[in-house]
């Protein structure tokens, strides 16, 4: 059951805090950027111009998860709770919580350990799309998809288990530096107790910590630690770790191990989904490969063939030389699109790859239908994220389908 009965002030009119001041049964007050004029919604909640934020007048604030550190209600906040705290700061840890980070995966981890617990009552939400305060609290097991925004602000609560999942540097614009990316990824670690398990990549500078930490590097370990067999597994790549890792809880938990259910799991859309155009040629899209280690883990999938290989977009201030030595021995043609088209296209010749400016997904489509043949893969993998041209990682990928089912 809900234990934290105070009201908060709530920072941002977004889906987090939107949930909260429905479970109070609304009558909340919100502070949001992109509000010019006090007025009340339909539910009743008065959202207010972000300036007219009082701290003194607080008790208590929740906000956005995004809001970086530097940011004005952030800094004057005095009462400051994630949506962690909030829900689970307290000494009484309930429900079982599992919580699942890293740079790539989360979202697929997260939904297979969910279709695996599926029986077991687990719910899953956090960054994967569903708030906290929308979760059932008499669930026996919540698994959350866990984001670094969410982790840097959280101080109090911890999960029950945690899983990390590899991590690359991502989001340092946000975060201010590599260190910084890792040291939020590892803070779980400082409040977890005696008997809570943490699954953490090997290699990391770990903070001292209460929990009992199993450190994996291959999948070789993760099936002789927790007795698995891969090869009962149907899923390849980073897949095939994914699912390694989910099967690693539910083990650690209940001492199970089920191939046909992990088997039966589907993954979503966007994620390495191959297709055929009408010449019966392999295209892929990865169009949620946001980063580079994502569009590098892809890159090993099907870098055995001929690659013509789709990258570009927003790659949020990341050094992309080491992605380019990563890239250079499976040889692919670059097709560079959007915001960082310019710098692929001089990381290309200076690492001897062929590249073509493209400017968009749709020239990139045509360009590669001239070059692509029955032996060749053509990837969308854009180590980059899509908010430069489109809306979101799916337009970007539905659009890159679109084109190549228009094929002639």
């Amino acid at each position: 059951m809900f234990k934290n009965e105070i009201k908060p002030t709530l920072l941002g009119y977004g889906k987090t805090t939107k949930a909260i001041a429905q479970l109070h049964g609304n009558g909340c007050t919100f502070f949001d950027d992109n509000t010019k004029e006090a007025f009340l919604d339909d539910m009743g909640n008065q959202i207010l111009p972000s300036h007219l934020f009082d701290p003194e007048s607080s008790n208590l604030e929740v906000m956005t998860p995004s809001f970086k550190p530097s940011h004005p209600l952030v800094m004057s906040a005095k009462n400051l709770l994630s949506e962690y705290d909030y829900f689970l700061g307290f000494e009484e840890r309930k429900p079982f919580n599992v919580w699942i980070s890293g740079t790539n995966g989360k979202t697929t981890t997260t939904q297979m350990l969910t279709h695996l617990l599926e029986k077991k009552g687990a719910l899953n939400g956090g960054n994967i799309g569903t708030p906290l305060a929308e979760l059932d609290f008499n669930a026996p097991i919540w698994i959350l998809e866990t984001s670094s925004f969410t982790l840097h602000y959280t101080h109090k609560a911890s999960p029950s288990i945690y899983l990390l999942l590899p991590i690359t540097p991502d989001h340092l614009d946000w975060h201010g530096s590599a260190e910084g990316y890792t040291e939020d990824k590892l803070k779980p670690l400082l409040t977890m107790r005696e008997g809570e398990m943490a699954l953490i990549p090997k290699g990391l500078k770990l903070p001292q910590t209460n929990a009992f930490v199993v450190e994996y590097d291959t999948n070789e370990f993760l099936c002789d630690y927790f007795d698995i067999d891969m090869f009962k597994i149907k899923f390849k790549g980073a897949f095939l770790q994914d699912a390694l890792l989910a099967m690693a809880v539910v083990k650690a938990m209940f001492d199970e191990v089920d191939y046909d259910l992990i088997n039966n799991f589907v993954i979503e859309g966007h994620r390495q989904e191959e297709f055929k155009d009408f010449k019966g040629r392999l295209w892929v899209n990865d169009s949620k490969a946001t980063n580079v280690d994502a569009a590098i883990q892809a890159i090993k999938v099907f870098g055995d063939k001929p690659l013509h290989l789709i990258l570009g977009g927003d790659d949020k201030g990341v050094e992309l030389d080491e992605f380019f030595m990563n890239l250079k021995p499976y040889n692919p043609t670059i097709y560079a699109i959007g915001a960082n088209e310019e710098k692929l296209l001089k990381l290309s010749e200076k690492f001897g790859l062929k590249s073509f400016s493209c400017h968009s997904v749709v020239n990139a489509v045509k360009e590669i239908d001239k070059n692509h043949d029955l032996n060749s893969v053509a990837l969308l993998a854009p180590a980059a994220a899509s908010l430069d041209q489109f809306s979101s990682y799916k337009e970007r990928g539905e659009v890159f389908m679109g084109c190549v089912k228009k094929l002639s």
